[in-house]
């Protein structure tokens, strides 16, 4: 079982940034890829980014690649996402989750466990 506990969201103008971190707990956090994904009101929940369990391997969505990155320290069982850039789109609920391996997927249903999520408010 593993514990995740997102942080760092907020409201910010656009063009600002934001750096969102996501804690986790429980069994060893190196087993485990890890994604962002977001939620906007009315929308589904659409893939951020990933990386691998060793963070040797990342990949991020066309909307977000250039302004997002996704990081992670094993020794801190900890994985970030530092947004740039900001745009009103990007106003959503932000959720971290874990999947058991190294591999990353793009596709929520294939992560095993999920934090309580942290909202994101951007303004024009």
């Amino acid at each position: 079982q593993v514990q995740l506990g997102e942080s760092g969201g907020g409201s910010v103008q656009a063009g600002g940034s934001l750096r969102l971190s996501c804690a986790a707990s429980g069994r060893t956090f190196s087993g485990y890829a890890m994604g962002w994904f977001r939620q906007a009101p009315g929308k589904e929940r659409e893939f951020v980014a990933a990386i691998s369990w060793s963070g040797g391997v990342i990949n991020a969505a066309d909307s977000v690649k250039g302004r997002f990155t996704i990081s992670r320290d094993n020794a801190k069982s900890t994985v970030y996402l530092q947004m740039n850039s900001l745009k009103p789109e990007d106003t959503a609920v932000y959720y971290c989750a874990a999947r058991r391996g190294s591999v990353f997927r793009r596709n929520a249903y294939e992560y095993d466990y999920w934090g309580q999520g942290t909202q994101v408010t951007v303004s024009s």
